[in-house]
């Protein structure tokens, strides 16, 4: 009899060998399998069984989380949505994440590791410490002059400071509110479908995802090109630039929008905004200089992240001499976002560094703990400072007497440049308004803000539309928030 009840009891003894191997199994071996497994909705009831942590702008939350009482419990709501959406993005239990709310993603739901003062026991447990917060650069007084600025029209906006490369506001126009997307429900669904199949893209980010024509703004880097190639040496002295002037190896000549272009010295022509000097100019300064100092601004660099990434504005590098005339005045392939045209005027503002653009200040757990920060960022030198100097010369002679007396503020130094460009099939879609502009204020040391301003405006008549009279008084509201904040 003993001899059985020993034999049961190894028997026994086996088994629960044989249970606590396959349990170590299940949960330590194959847990990450277990938890990838679509089927296995643990991962996303415990993601969204806490509030998310928040994104933050001037210190105070855009973002919350509201309490549905449902198995999915907390769900994402924001605070003036379409303001902040195209910074923001979107938390969707359905869709996804975009923007800031994917980029800060492992911070704001609480799974970063750094949150917690314990994180093998997290391991452990599985525990989720609590979301922590994404503090931005974001400067609200900017964020709403520019948002109200565009009013409703097609368009963007980006504001930096030349100095650090801090994002200051980052607009786009038709925006959407982020909050109908956040849920699980039909109307979640509904609006999804409605925002997708909406012809004016109201979740397209303008301001960083779309690329323009920059037209005459793209004049700015021309002239760095042309005097630091040494090709122009002195800014009042004429040019030989006819007008018209023809294309070269065509029979096509090119015109400007007014008279008194014929040889105008670049300080004319730069104020004046005459598209046969600086065509004539790129050719003159080569693709290989051209292509340089464009790829120096930022052009063609497909690595930008400010965390999340930034559609590449491209300078095309295999040019005829006919294109490089077009390309050097903003036309042809060349492409730009506004956040792209923000740093080539902050790049001017700065001496000519270019500062790599920054969106998040730092991370923080919920309490305000930091857990990390922006740190240093990259630099390089566009131009020579003595060509900067001179870029600023020219750009405030913009401001003063020229194409851009709309973003003058009295009391501040502002420098800027127009453009209007030209798209479509044989450019005859409504032009893009661009302004691009720098600001000092009274008191300041050096530029505080540079900004890129484009309008896309489909309502407005061809001849309206100008980058001094549409995108110059935006831009000047933006600069003012900054300079008075």
């Amino acid at each position: 009899m003993t001899r059985h009840i020993r034999h049961a009891a190894a028997f026994c003894a086996l088994l629960l060998v044989a249970l606590l191997a396959n349990a170590l199994r299940v949960q330590v071996v194959q847990s990450e399998a277990y938890d990838d497994n679509p089927a296995n909705r643990r991962e996303t009831i415990a993601r969204y069984a806490q509030p998310r942590g928040d994104i933050l702008v001037d210190g105070v939350p855009v973002t919350g989380s509201r309490d549905t009482g449902e198995q999915l419990r907390y769900e994402r709501t924001y605070r003036d949505g379409p303001l902040y959406a195209p910074v923001t993005g979107f938390a969707s239990q359905v869709y996804g994440t975009t923007f800031l709310e994917h980029a800060g993603d492992d911070v704001l739901s609480g799974a970063d590791p750094l949150l917690s003062p314990f994180p093998l026991w997290n391991d452990v447990t599985h525990g989720r410490p609590a979301g922590g917060n994404v503090v931005t650069t974001l400067n609200r007084r900017a964020q709403q002059a520019a948002y109200e600025g565009l009013g409703g029209r097609k368009g963007a906006v980006a504001a930096v400071e030349p100095s650090t490369g801090r994002v200051l506001a980052l607009v786009s126009s038709p925006s959407y509110d982020p909050a109908v997307l956040s849920g699980n429900d039909a109307a979640a669904e509904r609006a999804w479908v409605r925002l997708n199949g909406d012809p004016d893209k109201p979740m397209l980010n303008r301001a960083a995802r779309q690329t323009y024509p920059p037209g005459s703004t793209f004049k700015v880097v021309t002239a760095a090109a042309a005097l630091d190639a040494g090709v122009i040496t002195d800014l009042d002295a004429a040019t030989d630039s006819p007008a018209p002037y023809r294309l070269p190896g065509t029979t096509t000549g090119l015109t400007n929008e007014g008279p008194g272009c014929e040889d105008a010295p670049l300080r004319d022509a730069f104020v004046w905004s005459c598209n046969t000097v600086f065509a004539k100019l790129g050719v003159d300064t080569g693709l290989a200089r051209m292509t340089r100092t464009a790829q120096a601004f930022g052009f063609n660099d497909v690595n930008v992240r400010i965390p999340f990434a930034v559609a590449p504005s491209t300078f095309d590098t295999s040019l005829d001499r006919a294109q490089l005339a077009l390309s050097s005045i903003g036309q042809f392939n060349t492409r730009a976002t506004p956040l792209q045209m923000a740093m080539v005027s902050a790049a001017v503002a700065d001496g000519g560094q270019v500062r790599t653009p920054y969106l998040v200040e730092r991370t923080t757990r919920q309490g305000g703990a930091t857990v990390a920060t922006a740190g240093s960022r990259p630099s390089h030198q566009a131009m020579a400072p003595s060509t900067a100097r001179l870029m600023r010369e020219l750009m405030v002679d913009v401001v003063r007497e020229g194409t851009g007396t709309n973003a003058a503020i009295p009391g501040a130094v502002v420098g800027g440049k127009t453009g209007t460009a030209q798209h479509g099939l044989g450019n005859a879609g409504i032009p893009y308004a661009w302004f691009v502009s720098w600001a000092r204020g009274e008191r300041d040391m050096e530029p505080r803000v540079a900004v890129a301003v484009v309008v896309e405006d489909g309502s407005a008549r061809r001849g309206d539309i100008t980058g001094g009279g549409m995108a110059a008084p935006i831009a000047r509201a933006v600069m003012e928030a900054v300079l008075t904040s």
